[in-house]
């Protein structure tokens, strides 16, 4: 069952999805779908080509961009933001719990919003990134 939470009005984080997901996403008028999971990171996951293969047959463009650890290394932040903002439509997110999501998306800020406001986005969506106040404020 997927669980959509609203970043903004071109932006939705999710836990894992499952490829049978996909088709409902563009239903819903999704255009593409960013995995920030490395594949096999855990028992049960699907394989990434099973989501690459659903995305695509569901017309999504399907992006792989890998986050661990807590680690959200520069290169990873400019893909993201990237993918924001050449993306015409509506883009979801997807990471074990979305919390890698909702982060890399607070830090690559396409929407060149304040700290404050990334920070209230996400809390909006039951994300609590408070803690990289500071980083954030250091990207700007």
């Amino acid at each position: 069952m997927m669980e959509l939470r609203p970043i903004d009005a071109t932006l939705a984080v999710a836990p894992q999805m499952q490829p049978d997901d996909l088709a409902n996403l563009a239903a819903q008028g999704f255009v593409a779908v960013i995995c920030n999971r490395p594949d096999g990171e855990e028992p049960g996951q699907p394989p990434l080509d099973e989501m690459r293969r659903a995305a695509q047959e569901a017309g999504l463009a399907f992006h792989h961009i890998p986050v661990t650890g807590g680690l959200f290394p520069p290169a990873a932040i400019a893909a993201f933001g990237a993918i924001r903002r050449g993306t015409q439509g509506k883009v979801l997110a997807y990471c074990r719990t979305g919390t890698r999501a909702a982060t890399l998306d607070a830090l690559a800020n396409v929407g060149g919003l304040s700290v404050a406001d990334r920070v209230a986005n996400a809390q909006s969506a039951g994300y609590d990134l408070s803690s990289l106040a500071e980083r954030m404020a250091a990207g700007d």
